[in-house]
């Protein structure tokens, strides 16, 4: 009978949460279509709301812990009943709480000042929410054994063991409004992904359609709210957060790999936009022209210029100095060759690394010799990066402002020595169901978005040529 009961009231939660979270989605898809300034000011409220009620349950945990001896540190097994693996298991199927922080990024565009604001809001915003996170954490966990929580409502029902039954109302009222909150602040970014891929040409045009009146993807802010609506109400709340904590993984792994690329062996080429296709047309016929007329038929000065581009010419010409640049350009290549070794040292290392720490099956000899191995191969590909220079074609790559990430190589190579750790302990059914959405993604680009790219045509010039180009538009712009 307590068993039917239990059974009966998780079902419950779990239609609750469906037809709530449902509703929810076609709120903040109303408030993201019309009302994106208000619908901002609106969550900046729920999110203190949120924070109270968190610093609520900090401090009278706190004080229930020490009146009542902090009983859930008391029983066997210690802090971590299940060991460092089942702690970055629980991390790896959570991870998904962090998910809001790269819509700082994602919404780039519309930050007055990307360059302060952005780096300040993502710093703020991790440090303030990893704190709150991590001490509700160790509250709760020390208020109630951790078998004897219940796993629809634990921090309520944590309360209600202790007699404080008026906390689960507040408690259960700051979770309403943090589904509320998070809903919102999940579906702002993805609308604006799609926008930037249908600039690309992966995707149709359709999603790149912005209203002339809210100055919003109002189509592709619909399609997402649809598509969400229907994962939550079609599909279980632990399958959903285990998809998100995969897909939040891999982007965060590959922005580390993609640092150490840009780093060390950036493009020799960059894509020139189609805007500025004919100002390199144009230079490139007026050298043409420069080459072939003879030298008198200009005034005195281009006279003088091709002067000196002559004795330049035939200083290069010189034996030593050929010789020295042959060097210097051989050089550059060993140091492009070894970059991509490194790197590829390191993630080969990491991902033998933590799948031999993870696997159960093997003997533990075994086990021990790959983590050895994908150890020496992470520690040889580190060192590499952190002896050899970096490029230095970073310094114009993008040809605009941002910040820059601190303590290459050491961050990236810990980024994604974690992140790899927690995506491998993530179960195999997440991975299934991750594997159905990108298989559905290759196929859109195989059939769309390899055809319609804007980089299909596009003319590659060099990071020196490009600088010039950009240079050059920029002071024309500014004389006109």
């Amino acid at each position: 009978m307590r068993r039917d009961k239990r059974g009966y009231r998780l079902q419950h939660f779990r239609n609750t949460f469906r037809a709530t979270s449902s509703r929810s989605i076609a709120y903040d898809i109303y408030s993201l279509f019309f009302f994106v300034k208000q619908s901002t000011f609106v969550q900046g409220i729920v999110t203190v709301l949120n924070c109270c009620v968190m610093l609520f349950v900090i401090i009278a945990g706190t004080y229930i812990g020490f009146q009542t001896g902090w009983v859930g540190y008391k029983v066997s097994g210690g802090f971590l009943p299940y060991g460092v693996n089942g702690m970055l298991a629980g991390s790896a199927t959570v991870f998904f709480a962090y998910i809001g922080f790269d819509s700082v990024a994602s919404t780039a565009e519309e930050v007055r000042n990307p360059q302060r604001d952005l780096p300040l809001g993502i710093a703020t915003s991790l440090t303030i929410c990893c704190s709150l996170y991590m001490l509700v954490s160790v509250v709760i966990v020390g208020l109630v054994p951790y078998f004897a929580m219940d796993p629809d409502t634990p921090i309520s029902s944590a309360f209600a063991r202790h007699g404080m039954q008026w906390a689960m109302y507040l408690v259960t009222s700051g979770a309403v409004l943090a589904l509320c909150s998070t809903l919102m602040g999940s579906l702002l970014p993805q609308p604006r992904i799609l926008m930037a891929m249908a600039r690309d040409g992966l995707l149709p045009s359709f999603f790149s359609d912005v209203s002339e009146k809210t100055q919003v993807p109002v189509k592709s802010t619909i399609i997402t709210g649809i598509c969400a609506a229907s994962l939550a109400f079609f599909m279980d709340v632990s399958q959903l957060a285990g998809m998100v904590s995969v897909g939040t993984l891999l982007a965060f792994t590959i922005v580390a790999v993609s640092i150490l690329i840009l780093r060390y062996v950036p493009p020799d080429e960059v894509p020139l936009p189609s805007s500025l296709q004919t100002s390199f047309r144009l230079s490139q016929e007026c050298d043409e022209e420069k080459v072939g007329s003879p030298l008198g038929d200009g005034n005195h000065e281009q006279g003088t210029s091709e002067i000196k581009d002559v004795i330049v010419v035939e200083s290069i010409n010189d034996p030593l100095i050929e010789k020295q640049l042959y060097a210097n350009k051989l050089d550059e290549l060993n140091r492009r060759k070894t970059a991509a070794r490194s790197i590829a040292s390191v993630c080969v290392g990491v991902l033998i690394l933590t799948a031999s720490a993870s696997v159960t099956f093997l003997p533990f000899l075994v086990m021990c010799l790959f983590c050895v191995f994908g150890g020496l191969l992470l520690l040889a590909g580190l060192g590499m990066l952190s002896w050899i220079d970096q490029d230095d074609g970073r310094h114009s790559f993008g040809h605009s402002g941002g910040f820059i990430c601190p303590f290459v190589p050491l961050l990236p190579v810990m980024c994604i020595l974690i992140n790899t750790y927690l995506l491998i302990n993530l179960g195999g059914g997440t991975w299934m169901r991750v594997g159905v959405w990108l298989v559905m993604g290759v196929f859109v680009y195989i059939f769309y978005g390899r055809t319609h790219s804007s980089l299909t045509d596009v003319v590659y010039v060099s990071l020196a040529q490009a600088n010039e180009i950009y240079g050059s538009s920029s002071s024309s712009a500014f004389v006109a």
